[in-house]
């Protein structure tokens, strides 16, 4: 079950690829396609995000990534 998912602007990333390695569940890969700056930039599988943000902290452009968390399903008694 997801926990969160991953956005990203792909015209702010520059391909380092340091959100991809830096990924616990290994949900992010770099693009075939380039953005419009020649860079392959990262994206999100859709699925498997835990919603932890290390690959917030780690990518060093201001705004290239936004990691949102899903609230918890409430158990029903």
């Amino acid at each position: 079950m997801d926990r969160g998912y991953v956005v990203f602007n792909s015209e702010e990333c520059k391909g380092c690829g340091l959100c991809v390695e830096s990924c616990p569940p290994k949900v992010l890969h770099l693009s075939p396609g380039l953005n419009r700056y020649g860079y392959h930039p990262a994206q999100y599988d859709g699925h498997g995000c835990t919603g932890c943000g290390i690959c917030y902290f780690a990518c060093p452009e201001p705004g290239g990534i936004s990691v949102f968390r899903l609230p918890r399903a409430s158990k029903a008694a």
